[in-house]
């Protein structure tokens, strides 16, 4: 079925000009940034739109085809990424509700000490947007950054800087993060590998960015804090508590991964992924109780959905929390969800219409006689939407819809992909500015003019973007 679909795609393309193929791309891309920017159409309907677009503007494709192709795109796409999503919504929300946020805060700054509060801020930072998104780990965790500046004196930047750093690098680069999951499963490369990777570049990244850079871009802006006390959870869970929750699905993932590579050590070099894949199921199910079970609690879906429910009774039932309250926290948590979801699979349309048009391909053979690596590719078609439009989950859908057939043709190991991972997320999390919302968060949290965030915020979240990627490539080197 596969072989006759590319030899039909093969042979409509035969027909069509490559340079059809690729203004179809730009106007395609064109269209997004029109829908976006100017008619205000939300992410979701945009890529649609452009997805339409390019299955009748290419040539390539029956008009009949089209709304079947849609339908496919957006289910291949939603299988695994959805049940990610809404539980990481419900994962979050029960560490948010419980106080589960200042709990890691002020255990991390008893640990680190006063004299090394913004290091504390960026470990806080760099856990906690593991489940929570970063706006909303801003607005929990801003009573301590005013607590911390009226204690020491010093300015809100001073803390803030380094604790954004930590927020942005994790949510945009470390899985079971929505975005670098995504691209993860476009790309075909285990979890467990990206996390390994994502956090080898990610960390040093927060922070060169947020301690070294941060702490000279804050120097420059003081911001006193303001004169209010906010009332804090009575009674949070505790430090090790929150820890031990956090790093389990992470934990859990990487043991699965590192447990199937040691029993795929021995398939033959040279076969396809779907052959390596085939031949991975078939040692796995010959393989010791031990081993398997390691695997199946390391699949993301089921450590993820055992964290899940650890927090609703560590942090609810255990807590006091009624039924009733669970079940509105949960569905609560499904409604911001509910927008990635939608996102990421009309990202997966515009990928398969791409592929199936054979504008992916087009786009492949153009690109490969520029002599531009894939890892920097991928970081400057990220940077670029991320610019353009200012969301950095559409960003790094874009990249990866773009980056998925040039792949396609290249036979990288998944140390590699995993690495182009970490370049989209590098793109994707840089170069904050006013089409963002994140920056205007920041600027009302941190009580800073525009000027002032520019200067702070918007320099240490391109300087992540721009480390990321250099760290990245220095990797890729060794790998």
């Amino acid at each position: 079925m596969q072989i006759s679909l590319n030899l039909g795609t093969l042979l409509a393309t035969a027909d069509v000009s490559t340079g059809r193929l690729i203004g179809t791309l730009l106007v395609a891309i064109a269209l997004i940034l029109f829908l976006i920017l100017k008619w205000r159409v939300q992410a979701f309907i945009a890529l649609l739109v452009a997805s339409v677009f390019v299955g009748v503007a290419a040539g390539t494709m029956s008009m009949t085809e089209v709304g079947g192709t849609i339908v496919d795109g957006m289910g291949s796409s939603l299988g695994f990424i959805a049940t990610i999503i809404g539980l990481g919504a419900i994962f979050g929300a029960m560490i948010e509700h419980s106080g589960g946020a200042q709990s890691l805060a002020n255990g991390t700054l008893k640990f680190f000490g006063e004299k090394r509060a913004t290091w504390a801020m960026l470990v806080t930072g760099f856990l906690i947007s593991i489940p929570v998104f970063l706006d909303v780990a801003l607005v929990i965790l801003a009573p301590i950054l005013y607590a911390l500046a009226r204690k020491t004196g010093l300015s809100v930047t001073k803390f803030g800087m380094p604790l954004l750093a930590g927020m942005v690098v994790t949510h945009s680069f470390v899985p079971p993060t929505p975005g670098p999951t995504w691209v993860a499963y476009e790309f075909g490369v285990p979890i467990g590998t990206v996390i390994l990777y994502s956090v080898l570049v990610g960390l040093p990244t927060a922070i060169i960015a947020g301690i070294w850079f941060g702490d000279r871009m804050a120097s420059k802006v003081h911001i006193d804090p303001p004169e209010l006390q906010v009332e804090e959870e009575s009674n949070p869970p505790s430090f090790g508590m929150i820890a031990g929750i956090l790093l389990l699905p992470i934990v859990l993932i990487v043991a699965g991964s590192l447990v199937e590579q040691s029993v795929g050590s021995g398939i033959a070099e040279g076969l396809s992924k779907s052959d390596r894949g085939a031949a991975l199921k078939e040692l796995m199910a010959d393989a010791p109780i031990w081993q398997q079970t390691i695997a199946f609690l390391g699949h993301p879906v089921l450590s993820l959905l055992l964290a899940t429910i650890l927090t609703l009774w560590l942090l609810g039932a255990k807590r006091g929390a009624t039924r009733d309250q669970l079940m509105e926290v949960s569905t609560r948590a499904l409604g911001p969800a509910g927008i990635i979801i939608l996102i990421t699979g009309a990202g997966g349309v515009f990928k398969t219409m791409l592929g199936k048009t054979g504008v992916g391909d087009a786009l492949a053979n153009t690109l490969d006689g520029l002599g531009v690596g894939p890892l920097i590719l991928a970081f400057l078609f990220s940077a670029i939407s991320r610019i353009a439009q200012g969301s950095a989950t559409m960003a790094m859908v874009m990249a990866a819809s773009l980056m998925s057939p040039i792949l396609a043709k290249m036979d990288l190991s998944d140390a590699k992909l995993s690495l182009i991972v970490v370049a989209i997320a590098s793109g994707a999390a840089g170069f904050s500015h006013v089409n963002d919302s994140g920056f205007w968060m920041v600027s009302r949290y941190m009580r800073m003019t525009e000027k002032q965030t520019f200067q702070t915020w918007s320099a240490v979240s391109t300087a992540v973007g721009l480390v990321g990627v250099g760290l990245a490539s220095l990797v890729w080197l060794f790998v």
